[in-house]
């Protein structure tokens, strides 16, 4: 009777905790968003013409606080999904997501030295290729999310608000690119068209289905950190310092 108890009481903890954690996320979410510099580059029409007044070096602070919200963001998604959702002995795949991301084919530089090589340019581009390459899984995971009986609103939130941010997060890299290469015209679709393939968003089974959003997820946060390292080493060259090779 006495373990009963105790696992009861063992299970209200842990209740309590992980209810914390939530409240607590969500008040740092509204604290980022709130104080987030807006990035919205289109005008009526649809063209970037917003941002091409803002200097380059300003409109990259821009882009690279998004990038790091969009970050902190994921991770604080992937660590609510995992507790609500993941048996505690699957965590451990959240180590070998890295070998099965969607995003793994594309020529995006994995290497430190690789990283370095690369003009400014492509590191642009390296962020573009990954922005876009999760417009369309993205919105399936809010669809599938919406599915689930017990989802918190936070993690829907979060979701929702880390797509929104991803379509101004590609208009900001493609005015910095524009800038960079001096040019008059680049359209945002123009990255990867010939790189990505179209996203097989199937309806798996329940435990597949958590498995692969599990998946999707920690697939993300790990891009959503390659984005903001790629922005703030580039931040770093146009800063001309010496000491880059730790970004």
């Amino acid at each position: 009777m006495k373990e009963s108890e105790e696992k009861a009481r063992s299970l209200l903890t842990l209740k309590q905790v992980i209810l914390q954690v939530w409240l607590c996320c969500a008040s740092l979410w509204r604290f980022w968003v709130s104080h987030a510099v807006p990035l919205d580059c289109k005008d009526e029409t649809g063209s970037l013409t917003h941002c091409t007044s803002i200097s380059q070096e300003k409109l990259l602070d821009r882009v690279i606080q998004h990038a790091e919200l969009i970050y902190r963001v994921s991770e604080e998604s992937c660590t609510l999904f995992e507790e609500m959702f993941v048996p505690y002995p699957l965590h451990t795949l959240r180590n070998q997501a890295g070998n099965v991301c969607h995003s793994k084919p594309f020529p995006i530089p994995g290497s430190k030295s690789e990283i370095q090589q690369i003009s400014d340019t492509w590191l642009l581009h390296s962020v573009l290729i990954l922005v876009q390459s999760w417009m369309e899984p993205l919105l399936y995971l809010q669809t599938t999310l919406d599915r689930y009986d017990d989802a918190p609103d936070a993690l829907l939130n979060k979701t929702k608000w880390v797509s929104d941010k991803l379509l101004s997060l590609e208009q900001g890299v493609v005015v910095l690119i524009r800038k960079m290469l001096n040019e008059g015209i680049l359209t945002s679709s123009s990255a990867i068209e010939q790189t990505l393939a179209p996203y097989d968003g199937q309806s798996p089974e329940v435990l597949e289905s958590v498995l692969r959003d599990y998946n999707l997820l920690t697939c993300f946060k790990k891009d959503a950190h390659k984005m903001e390292t790629f922005l703030k080493l580039l931040k770093c060259r146009q800063s001309n310092k010496l000491s880059c090779l730790s970004h």
